[in-house]
């Protein structure tokens, strides 16, 4: 059985799903490029040879402890005076030639003039020492290396060394890129102006890639520690014998079984995360935002309100750097994007949800992204004058705030009813007065709820993670292929008369028991269309809709604007999980992330709740073992769910209404 599937990546032919704004630019410049010439091959004509534009060079940058990095840095030949340097770092692999023409995403910052850096981690591809795939930052220590000080080597080493520079430098990357940029705030070098940490990562058990509050992304976990620590000089895709990866998974029973049946114990990101499966120092030393207590450098933080891998990370930092910003150089924008999409040509939908004709990701690059570096590296133009600026999700516009969240939003309760309804009204006392059942004098709703049959994340049969596949637009994937399962309980209000803007922070606020003694909530929220949302453009002529066109329609689609888990051991205490008692009503507080969307007049808000969302998230036995990871397939019991509607214990959301 072949286990890893391996591919050396260069800079020009990294795989899409990095997100990446360098590669992504560059790959699809490539391909349309490649599209063309297939186009014209019939033509006898011979085609012009493309002129370069860059001159590329590869130099190994020293840093503190004798470690050198590889490094690209890419000149552009009309060069005619001192410009800043544009410097991103990656575990992903830097150019072996300059590119032919001009990437798409690069378009805008280009028209500015900036020398291009890129620069592989220490114990990727050719730059030495060892790569560790953490994040561990320990400044008071003056031998110790990590991301922070190679950038700061780096940075100095390269205004010092690479011609007609201004001595200026920014930085900007996406995802893992963005981490390694933000890192920088802890302690930046006095050359580093500006930076745009867009998707970073800051606290990998709290949330973002690998956890959700302690609930263990198991999919992304696993396949990702495989793609970055099987080979230095590769990214290896893990390959399954089992087409639907959701079957795997379940097949694969306790999570034990990776190592004992595949990894053996060669990946050491994967052993550290099943070794540490509460909130100890090893996962608080890997947090490291939480050393940061002020805007240190003019920072673009950049996160997408569907971004199925770091949707957390940017609203941390961004908190964090506001605690001490007399500047007002600490910047918040948001759309409604998957993973780096902001950093793709267009962006002018997500799967099959239209922005109302905006290409949201070239208007970002133009109106946002560029003037912000033209304004710190080069000293043209306005400084931003908003704390936040979104693109709204529902309405389809940009908006800007002067604080974030804007101080006019009302916090909301949206309730939760009995009889399967929601609405702002709270549960009066008359559907409290029963013990149980159907009907409004119900106390509760409750379900079943069986690991053995988890309810699945994504439409099945899912695909890995990577590459490719649906995995960048699962977030936003129509909810109604699940609605119906009896492990399901789904809450639905009434047509709205009245658009509904929800812009900041939302949570939910459950009270719910389970008969194990533990458990996990997942809760959604969704926006319902219209069964008419859309005029659908095939007619009984054309002989009706064409094979699968059915289900590219908006009308009655549902849209799931946040979604989150929380597990039951860790209500009390991150760092000690504790045992639920059996059928006692206990509060569940569900932070949603922010957002900014609007609920159209005729749409209906819905909620879903469930306990399984498999395999993104690992399966609870719903027994309380002392480790999840470790738990054996005896310990995965089935358990009676039930959520609270009533006056004393009334489960509801919070959301933050704008006039």
């Amino acid at each position: 059985m072949r286990i890893f599937a391996s591919f050396r990546t260069s800079f020009f032919d990294a795989p899409f799903f990095y997100f990446r704004h360098f590669y992504i630019g560059l790959l699809l410049s490539i391909c349309a490029l490649s599209i063309s010439s297939v186009g014209q091959q019939a033509a006898p004509a011979q085609q012009p040879e493309a002129k370069a534009i860059f001159k590329l060079e590869e130099v190994m940058i020293p840093v503190r402890d004798g470690v050198h990095l590889q490094t690209v840095i890419l000149t552009p030949l009309s060069q005619s005076g001192p410009l800043p340097i544009m410097l991103e770092r990656t575990p992903y692999g830097v150019p072996e030639k300059p590119p032919e023409q001009m990437p798409g995403t690069w378009k805008e910052l280009a028209q500015d003039g900036y020398i291009f850096v890129i620069q592989n981690l220490r114990g990727r591809f050719k730059s030495e020492g060892e790569f560790h795939l953490s994040s561990w930052v320990d400044l008071s220590d003056p031998k110790a290396t990590n991301e922070t000080t190679d950038a700061y080597d780096s940075i100095d080493w390269l205004v010092k060394n690479v011609p007609n520079n201004n001595g200026k430098v920014g930085m900007r990357g996406v995802s893992y890129d963005g981490l390694t940029a933000a890192m920088t705030l802890l302690h930046p070098h006095p050359a580093l102006k500006a930076i745009s940490e867009q998707a970073s990562p800051v606290d990998q058990w709290m949330n973002d890639d690998d956890h959700r509050y302690g609930a263990l992304r198991e999919s992304y976990d696993f396949e990702y520690a495989v793609m970055e620590q099987s080979d230095k000089n590769k990214n290896t895709h893990f390959s399954f014998e089992t087409y639907d990866t959701y079957e795997w998974y379940l097949d694969l029973g306790p999570l034990s079984n990776i190592n004992s049946k595949y990894l053996h114990g060669s990946i050491p990101y994967w052993n550290s995360t099943v070794e540490h499966p509460d909130y100890d120092d090893f996962w608080k030393k890997e947090a490291w935002v939480n050393q940061l207590h002020a805007s240190t450098v003019p920072n673009l933080n950049v996160a997408g309100f569907w971004d199925q891998e770091d949707p957390w990370g940017p609203w941390q930092i961004f908190r964090h750097s506001e605690e001490n910003d007399p500047g007002h150089t600490n910047f918040m924008v948001a759309g409604p994007w998957f993973h780096g999409e902001w950093q793709t040509l267009k962006g002018d939908r997500i799967g099959i949800i239209p922005f109302g004709g905006h290409e949201t990701a070239r208007e970002f690059r133009e109106t946002i992204e560029a003037p912000f570096f033209r304004y710190y590296l080069h000293g043209e133009g306005e400084k931003p004058a908003w704390q936040a600026s979104t693109f709204q999700s529902g309405s389809n516009s940009w908006h800007t705030y002067a604080t974030w969240p804007p101080k006019e939003a009302k916090t909301t309760n949206l309730y939760l009813h009995a009889d399967g309804t929601i609405s702002f009204d709270p549960p009066k006392a008359a559907e409290g007065s029963g013990p149980g059942g159907h009907g409004k004098d119900k106390l509760y709703r409750e379900f079943v709820s069986d690991p053995a049959n988890p309810v699945p994340y994504r439409q099945r049969p899912i695909s890995p993670t990577y590459p490719g596949g649906d995995w960048r637009t699962w977030e936003v994937a129509d909810q109604r292929f699940v609605d119906h399962r009896p492990d399901i309980l789904s809450f639905v209000s009434a047509p709205l008369d009245h658009d509904l803007t929800t812009t900041g922070p939302l949570a939910a606020d459950l009270f719910a028991a389970t008969s194990g003694t533990d458990s996990d909530f997942i809760v959604k929220l969704i926006d319902v269309y219209p069964q008419d949302a859309q005029k659908n453009d095939w007619s009984d002529e054309a002989g009706g809709p064409k094979p699968g066109q059915y289900a590219q329609s908006l009308n009655g689609y549902e849209l799931p604007i946040a979604m989150e888990v929380r597990r039951g051991r860790y209500l009390t205490s991150f760092e000690t999980p504790h045992s639920l008692t059996p059928d006692k009503p206990t509060e569940w507080n569900i932070p949603l992330r922010d957002h900014d969307h609007v609920f159209l007049k005729g749409h209906r808000i819905m909620v879903q709740i469930q306990s399984t969302w498999f395999p993104i998230i690992d399966r609870n036995p719903q027994k309380f073992v002392p480790s999840i990871y470790k738990a054996a397939a005896s310990d995965f019991v089935t358990a009676t769910q039930r959520i609270y509607c009533s006056p004393e214990l009334p489960s509801h959301l919070v959301v933050p209404v704008m006039p």
